[in-house]
C-alpha cells in the first residue's frame, strides 16, 4: 500500500488509476488509500457539468478542458456513463470521445459507470473526485449522466454546478423541474447557433427574476461547444462563482454543506448494507409478503428492519 501511495504522491498516473479502481470497487485497499490521500484533497476547483441527455455535456466538457489547458491549467475529468439496469455494465464512452485530451499529460480522463444510482452519479463519485483532487489537478470536471431532475445530487459533490440547456427542447420547463434556482451556479445555453437560443436565454432570465432579491443569480453563458465558442466566457463565469464564494466568506460553509451531504449519504449506504446483512432472507420475504398483502404498511416494515440493526 505504501508503495502505491508513494507513487501516487509522486505523480504516477498508473498509481492514480489503480487507486481509483480500488476505491470504485469498494475494496479494503481502496478505503486505506483514501484515508492516506484525503487530507491532500480540497484544493482544486471542482465543476459539475449536468443537464438533460443530449445537451452536449461531453462535447462541452472537452471544449472547456481544452480551453483550460490553453490557460496552462491541469485538468482531471470524471465522466459518469449510464449503466444497464440489469448488469450495471456501461460503455464508458468518455474515453472514446476525449481521446485527444487523454494524450495530453496535463489532462486525466476517467469514465465511471453509474451502476443504477439516482442523480446521474456513480456511488463512489465523491471518493473519486477527492482522489483526483489529491493528485494535484487545478480543475476537476465531473460530467453526469443526464438523468433529469434527479441531477440535483451534483450540487452536493462539486464547488460549482454548471447546468447545460439547449434551445428548442423545452429546457426552460425542465430547468424549473430540476430546481434550477437552487443548484445552478452557471447556466449554459449550448448549441447557441440553433434557432431559439435567444428565446431560451430570455426564458431563463425570466425564471431568475422570480428568485429572491438577496439570492445570487447565476450567469447565463451562450456556447457552441462543437466549435469551442463561448469557452472563455464560461471559464470566467466559473471563476467568478469561486471568487464570489471566497469574497463573501461562503467557501468554507459551502464545503461544510457538501461534506454533510456526503457523510449522510455514506451513512445511509452503510446502514442499508448492515440491514441487508443482518436480515435473514425468510424474514425479509415475510415482511415483503405482509406489505404486499396490505397486512402491514411499508413504514412499519422498514422500522422492523431498522430495529434489527439497532438491537
Amino acid at each position: 500500500m505504501e508503495n502505491i501511495v508513494e507513487r501516487f504522491l509522486g505523480g504516477d498516473r498508473r498509481a492514480l488509476a489503480r487507486v481509483i479502481s480500488r476505491i470504485e470497487n469498494e475494496t479494503p485497499e481502496g478505503r486505506e488509500y483514501l484515508r492516506e490521500i484525503y487530507p491532500r484533497s480540497g484544493r482544486a476547483h471542482t465543476v459539475g457539468i449536468t443537464g438533460s441527455a443530449g445537451a452536449g455535456k461531453s462535447t462541452l466538457t472537452g471544449a472547456l478542458a481544452a480551453e483550460l489547458r490553453r490557460r496552462e491549467k491541469t485538468v482531471g475529468i470524471i465522466g459518469v456513463d449510464p449503466s444497464s439496469p440489469f448488469t450495471h455494465g456501461a460503455i464508458l464512452g468518455d474515453r472514446i470521445r476525449m481521446q485527444d485530451l487523454a494524450l495530453d499529460p496535463g489532462v486525466f480522463v476517467r469514465s465511471m459507470a453509474g451502476r443504477g444510482a439516482l442523480g446521474g452519479l456513480a456511488p463512489a463519485i465523491n471518493d473519486v473526485v477527492a482522489t483526483v483532487e489529491a493528485f494535484g489537478f487545478d480543475y476537476v470536471l465531473v460530467e453526469t449522466v443526464g438523468a433529469g431532475q434527479d441531477e440535483v445530487e451534483i450540487a452536493g459533490t462539486t464547488m460549482t454546478t454548471v447546468l447545460v440547456n439547449n434551445p428548442g427542447t423545452g429546457d426552460d420547463i425542465q430547468a424549473m423541474k430540476a430546481g434550477i434556482l437552487e443548484i445552478a451556479d452557471v447556466l449554459v445555453v449550448n448549441k447557441a447557433d440553433h434557432p431559439g437560443a435567444d428565446t431560451l436565454v430570455s426564458q431563463l432570465q425570466g425564471l431568475l427574476n422570480l428568485s429572491p432579491k438577496d439570492m445570487r443569480r447565476p450567469a447565463i453563458v451562450k456556447t457552441v461547444s462543437t466549435r469551442g465558442e463561448g469557452m472563455d466566457e464560461l471559464i470566467d463565469a466559473v471563476a467568478d462563482h469561486r471568487n464570489y464564494l471566497e469574497t463573501e466568506g461562503l467557501l468554507e460553509g459551502h464545503r461544510a454543506k457538501n461534506a454533510r451531504h456526503q457523510v449522510l449519504s455514506i451513512a445511509r449506504a452503510i446502514l442499508l448494507q448492515r440491514i441487508q446483512a443482518s436480515t435473514p432472507d425468510e424474514q425479509l420475504d415475510e415482511l415483503v409478503r405482509r406489505v404486499g398483502q396490505r397486512e402491514l404498511d411499508p413504514h412499519s416494515a422498514a422500522e422492523e428492519l431498522a430495529n434489527i440493526v439497532s438491537g
